[in-house]
């Protein structure tokens, strides 16, 4: 009689940042699959990315698109990880060869928070006063309050949110700009003084979202990952990222987004901004939910032929000089 011999459960090993939000953000995905796969054993292993690591330089000077994702993706090339969590924000709309998005979570509030100090806990965004010092590390955030606010003073702010907030109450700065998702996920959303507006500041692609990266070879591994991903989700951020693609864009470059779904309507707005905040120029698309990258590359062009591309040539000039 021939004996059968069945094969061991698969070890999956995800791969994470270091930082606590990025952390909480893999543990989470570790439990929605082990939830839905209880025969397989899901590991996590973490690295330290170069944006982990610099944290005394404002991150557009790096000038690098991958900062917080090159190291995970090399370890999934040399197979020492199966799969990497990212906030979707950090991931470039470029991959490289051999590594696919295949899958995109539900999205927290992607939109930008207002933390301010005590002494302001009276005041909103549009009432602070003159020479208020804002702390934001996104030149995003950066060009579209600079564009309203002139009259505010802006400040770099770098490290983890613990930081961030420790140099808030310490009166380093006055206010601080940060995503409302990682507030809410790190449960410090008691902090959040003020969700901004998207007619003040529309929000990163990707932003509020979790991206799912593997090898793209690995088809077994891509449709486990599909149990955690959320269609709608999925079509609002390939259209942002697509828009972002097309305009050569890293998530360091003053490109802001909003989409919003009705049905089977895709609708989504875009921005470009000089840095300054004196250029700006946005617009409107809207279409069938599958033509969700279709109409990024559309907005992308209606953007272009309005002004973008001289915005992004002067803001990719002035990052080679350093400036």
């Amino acid at each position: 009689m021939t004996s059968v011999v069945s094969s061991p459960p698969r070890t999956i090993r995800i791969g994470s940042r270091k930082s606590q939000l990025a952390l909480v953000q893999t543990y989470w995905v570790q439990e929605q699959l082990q939830k839905s796969f209880p025969d397989i054993t899901f590991e996590v292993h973490t690295m330290s990315t170069q944006g982990d690591k610099i944290l005394d330089v404002a991150l557009a000077k790096i000038g690098d698109k991958g900062l917080f994702t090159k190291e995970l993706e090399l370890g999934m090339i040399n197979k020492e990880i199966d799969f990497a969590v990212h906030s979707l924000k950090d991931l470039p709309t470029r991959l490289p060869e051999g590594l696919v998005l295949a899958a995109v979570t539900e999205r927290e509030n992607p939109a930008d928070a207002l933390v301010v100090h005590e002494k302001y806990k009276d005041r909103q965004i549009d009432t602070l006063p003159e020479g208020v010092v804002i702390g934001t590390s996104s030149l995003r955030r950066l060009a579209q309050l600079r564009h309203r606010f002139p009259h505010y003073t802006f400040k770099d702010v770098r490290g983890n949110l613990n930081t961030r907030m420790a140099k808030l109450d310490a009166g380093e700065y006055d206010a601080l700009i940060l995503a409302v998702a990682g507030l809410q996920r790190l449960e410090m959303g008691d902090r959040v003084h003020q969700i901004i507006p998207k007619e003040i500041s529309l929000h990163a692609v990707g932003q509020g979202a979790l991206g799912i990266e593997c090898r793209a070879e690995d088809a077994e591994l891509i449709s486990l990952l599909k149990a955690i991903e959320h269609p709608e989700t999925r079509d609002r951020c390939l259209a942002e990222r697509a828009f972002l693609r097309e305009l050569e864009g890293g998530c360091q470059v003053p490109i802001g987004v909003n989409t919003e779904i009705q049905g089977s309507t895709l609708t989504l707005t875009g921005i470009v901004a000089s840095v300054d905040g004196q250029k700006l120029v946005q617009d409107t698309v809207s279409g069938e939910t599958t033509d969700a990258e279709k109409l990024g590359t559309e907005l992308a062009e209606r953007l272009r032929n309005q002004g973008a591309q001289e915005i992004l040539d002067e803001i990719f000039a002035q990052i080679q000089r350093g400036s």
